[in-house]
């Protein structure tokens, strides 16, 4: 089955303490069913540096990044009006192509 929301879609969030909040997507997790939402969803997380580590960006303290969402919680924006839309799946030349049910807008 084709992943109907993919990396850099514009998505509004329909449910949850960030409902109607807007952003683009950073990464989907398809095995969880997640998406990870441009500051949505933000969480805190406590780290130590490590030394060892090869990583430039491992510093220490109180990091804040973006947390997942469930699919279920987040609609595509309909590119034409910027509402919320459903996405359905329409096949041309052999090639599936993600369409939104909104307006009818080819998204791929």
């Amino acid at each position: 089955m084709p992943a109907r929301i993919r990396t850099d879609d514009q998505v509004v969030v329909i449910s949850g303490k960030d409902r109607g909040k807007r952003g683009r997507v950073l990464r989907v997790d398809r095995k969880h069913d997640r998406v990870y939402v441009e500051g949505l969803n933000m969480i805190k997380r406590h780290q130590k540096a490590n030394p060892a580590s090869s990583l430039a960006q491992q510093t220490s303290g109180v990091i804040e990044k973006e947390g997942g969402i469930h699919v279920s919680n987040v609609a595509l924006v309909d590119p034409k009006d910027g509402r919320p839309t459903r996405i359905g799946i329409e096949v041309a030349d052999g090639k599936r192509m993600r369409v939104a049910r909104r307006s009818g807008t080819r998204l791929d």
